[in-house]
């Protein structure tokens, strides 16, 4: 992989970890909004996309982690 696709690689896997981060807190935001309205499977459907916002967090994380070690 060329050195400027590189960087890009490691730009992108930050920007898309914090914006998993963003979203991830607007779901926890909404689910409480959700519950509030007596919409509690909605609540739970919010939470558990921010859990799997949070496991693919993970998994770009560790791809981040990697190419940084190359």
């Amino acid at each position: 992989m060329a050195d400027n696709d590189i960087l890009k690689l490691k730009k992108l896997l930050e920007f898309w970890i914090e914006h998993n981060k963003e979203h991830a807190d607007e779901f926890k935001e909404w689910a409480q909004k959700a519950r509030k309205l007596g919409k509690e499977s909605v609540c739970e459907d919010l939470l558990t996309a921010a859990q799997l916002m949070a496991q693919a967090d993970i998994s770009l994380d560790n791809a981040l982690k990697t190419v940084q070690d190359e």
